[in-house]
């Protein structure tokens, strides 16, 4: 009986692990997805509405879709964007992964002490730094200048995403590195041709993280692009609902819905590396 019991009493307690693992799951899939649906209701509703609301018994227009091309600037701010993230994801990608490359491979002074800078500095929250950077940009004509919100951008990804690249790089067994030396194979042509696409999944994550950066960015956008000209989507959009009396709640919901579609696109063409082995192919074979 004490076994028949004991069996009795697991499946008691596994159903109940997996009533609340899946209650939890249930009720974080509705925070997640209720804003997203607010927003699409919003974004398809014709005319305008004076708060979000989730309704979906009115008739579906595609028209707020037009209206922001054709009645504000919403493309300029979008192709604005496409630009300084792509540049953005370029440069730090570029330079993350050069410098979790050294750090794991290779030994210099100042090595430890310089990681560790590199933690005290990503402490720094960045809105303590607006200040400085709009000084900075005051001082180096660098207002309404995409180059120099691109390498802030780049310089407060680095910090972090060094270590993360770092931590990828030493599960690659070094091994690989000492065979392809001895096959005669110099530094650059071990980092492009064995390491290089071993570490293509952290590489993606970090792709995808910087290009994400510049569409969410709102703060340290606005402090240094002062012209509408030069807004991002992120600014753009902040002006539709910015005043209380003329709020464009519907064109706000479009816009943001149009924001994830070249998030989406990379995320798909990037999605078979996430899912790839860390050293598939490592081997001779």
């Amino acid at each position: 009986m004490s076994q028949f019991s004991l069996k009795g009493g697991m499946k008691r307690k596994q159903r109940l692990t997996s009533f609340f693992t899946y209650a939890f799951l249930i009720l974080v899939s509705i925070i997640v997805l209720f804003p997203v649906l607010v927003t699409v209701s919003s974004a398809f509703k014709p005319g305008n509405v004076i708060a979000f609301t989730l309704d979906f018994n009115n008739s579906w227009t595609l028209n707020n879709f037009t209206r922001l091309f054709t009645e504000t600037d919403y493309g300029r701010w979008y192709w604005n964007t496409l630009v300084v993230a792509f540049w953005t994801m370029v440069v730090q990608v570029t330079i993350i992964t050069l410098t979790g490359y050294a750090y794991s491979r290779y030994k210099f002074v100042g090595r430890k002490k310089s990681l560790i800078f590199f933690l005290i500095v990503q402490m720094v929250p960045t809105t303590a730094s607006l200040t400085a950077f709009f000084v900075m940009a005051w001082l180096f004509n660098a207002l309404n200048q995409y180059w120099f919100l691109i390498m802030i951008y780049v310089g407060g990804g680095i910090p972090m995403n060094a270590w993360l690249m770092k931590g990828y790089f030493d599960t690659v067994p070094y091994d690989l590195d000492e065979s392809a030396n001895l096959d005669g194979a110099g530094h650059l042509r071990i980092f492009y041709q064995i390491i290089l696409p071993l570490v293509r999944p952290m590489i993606a994550v970090q792709a995808l993280w910087a290009f994400m950066g510049p569409f969410g960015d709102f703060m340290l956008a606005k402090f240094l692009l002062r012209s509408p000209d030069y807004y991002t989507v992120a600014i753009g959009l902040q002006t539709f609902v910015s005043d209380a009396k003329r709020q464009q709640v519907t064109l706000f919901a479009a816009g943001a819905i149009l924001v994830a579609i070249p998030i989406s696109i990379l995320f798909f063409f990037l999605q078979k590396n996430f899912v790839s082995g860390l050293t598939s192919g490592g081997t001779k074979g």
